[in-house]
């Protein structure tokens, strides 16, 4: 087992990027694998890609659910380590990886019955998609224990200050992706082509391998998981600490899906190529904020384990040198999205009917990446410190405000690009109340502590 990164003495920036880097390398492989199911999946067409979209939203709302003991957990055992507490640390882990296996299960089993009734909320319009977007929802909710149980190992991990194993075992997971997806989907020699259920079953074998080898780490490792009963009886002490600090973050994602489905709702009137516009638009536009989540993670666990052992100093100035770091690459997303439009989204779909419209969703969208980035690398300091509220109630209400301006814009002459631009407006308002927000939490937690002193 390879040494963890040491979060609390040395220099900062040089902690922080050797623990974000492979954080955003991981984020970026798992970018990686919905790209290229969009790609492969854009060779069948645009409906194809609109039915994936659909059951995709489901997938990101199960995530609003393991993300509630994700963050718990990781807060968690970041802060009892940093306390040099390794046994409440394993309590809290095992705990975290127990409420990740029942969650898992449960929504497992909703989807699957449900698939019917969510994908024909969503408004498709033709029958072949709306029969597409069932079958891949039915056959990706298997595979929801498996990713619910590798979100909340890669973040104890990163909380123990070792983030190189999950980019491992994501990137092997890749792979197997690469390699299903077409075989899968198209067919080859007596593999029959499967289509959309091709790219199902090659997203569920990508995710129970990433699980096995996670589990080969855990293992492996002496420092925490040598202390980890999962059969034991549960502790709902623990269990209701790490509910308490993750619940504001998966309500948070969960509603922000909610509004998502309600805005897609929105862009089908506009037809199943607008769907299919907004599903790789936005898979573009993660390679913004899955990368700034990673940074956020680091962050979320550099802060947890210095406020755990009370080095308030390195609390700020970790904050202030992920924000250095955040601004750069929003930047950067701004002016890839803005002025390359074109050649980026013609990777994907090649229509000429679908192409404008393509790019002027990533140009209206890339206005507010800086913004977005901002916001994301905050919620992971607020995290850190325990504080997880502050990040929901604005990530909340302004996404809940998406939606009346969304609706108004795109009834005026802007009309799709109406949905576009109400979006991106609400993510700026996002990242710069929270970055205000926070400035103002941390000039009150200075002045608390400098009283204690």
């Amino acid at each position: 087992m390879e040494k963890n990164v040491n979060l609390l003495d040395g220099p900062i920036f040089k902690g922080l990027t050797k623990l974000a880097i492979p954080i955003m390398a991981t984020s970026m492989v798992q970018m990686a694998y919905n790209m290229i199911d969009m790609i492969w999946i854009g060779r069948l067409g645009s409906g194809a890609v609109a039915a994936i979209g659909a059951a995709g939203m489901y997938m990101w709302l199960a995530n609003g659910v393991s993300t509630l003991s994700k963050m718990g957990g990781q807060i968690k055992v970041g802060q009892a380590l940093g306390a040099g507490n390794k046994k409440e640390a394993g309590e809290y882990a095992t705990s975290a990886i127990q409420l990740a296996l029942i969650y898992g299960l449960v929504i497992s089993l909703i989807i699957l019955i449900m698939a019917n009734p969510f994908i024909r909320f969503l408004g498709l319009n033709g029958a072949d998609v709306i029969a597409d977007g069932i079958v891949y929802l039915q056959i990706v909710s298997i595979g929801i224990v498996f990713t619910f149980i590798n979100q909340v190992l890669t973040g104890i991990f990163t909380a123990m200050g070792n983030s190189s194993i999950a980019f491992r075992a994501t990137a092997v997971g890749l792979v197997i992706n690469i390699v299903f997806d077409p075989v899968l989907i198209f067919g080859v020699g007596p593999i029959p082509a499967l289509g959309v259920a091709g790219a199902a079953i090659a997203t569920v074998m990508a995710q129970a391998v990433v699980m096995v080898l996670f589990i080969v780490a855990c293992k492996k490792d002496q420092v925490l998981f040598n202390q980890i009963k999962i059969l034991c009886k549960p502790n709902t002490k623990d269990m209701r600490q790490i509910t308490k600090i993750g619940l504001p973050v998966s309500i948070q994602s969960m509603m922000f899906t909610g509004i998502s489905m309600i805005i897609s709702r929105l862009v089908a009137g506009f037809g199943d190529q607008a769907v299919a516009v907004q599903k790789v638009g936005s898979q573009i536009e993660s390679i913004s904020w899955m990368t700034a989540e990673g940074f956020s993670a680091a962050v979320n666990s550099f802060v947890a384990q210095n406020y755990g052992a009370g080095n308030h100093s390195r609390v700020k100035k970790g904050y202030k040198v992920s924000m250095f770091v955040v601004i750069a690459w929003g930047i950067l997303c701004t002016v890839l999205l803005v002025f390359l439009p074109g050649p980026i989204f013609r990777i994907f779909i090649q229509e000429k009917e679908v192409l404008p419209m393509g790019i002027n969703y990533l140009q209206i969208l890339g206005i507010s990446q800086l913004f977005m980035c901002m916001e994301i690398a905050t919620q992971g300091a607020f995290g850190g410190m325990g504080r997880t509220i502050p990040p929901s109630i604005v990530s909340i209400t302004c996404s809940v405000a998406r939606i009346p301006l969304a609706m108004l814009l795109s009834t005026t002459v802007l009309g799709l690009s109406g949905i576009w631009w109400g979006i991106s407006i609400t993510s700026i308002m996002k990242g710069i109340l929270l970055v205000t927000w926070f400035a103002f939490f941390l000039r009150k937690y200075e002045r608390k502590v400098s009283t204690i002193n």
